[in-house]
């Protein structure tokens, strides 16, 4: 029963990690937002 106790709060922390990684992502980085253009050569607009 110990083994099965400490995999539970080895699993418990980790998803804890990950839950604090997401939110401080979430926090505190802003995405950089700005016009997104593409040349898309004629030959796929109008294949022959």
């Amino acid at each position: 029963m110990p083994t099965l106790f400490r995999f539970l709060v080895f699993v418990g922390i980790m998803a804890g990690l990950a839950y604090g990684a997401m939110f401080a992502l979430v926090t505190f980085v802003e995405p950089k937002q700005g016009e997104m253009t593409e040349r898309v050569p004629p030959e796929k607009l109008n294949p022959k």
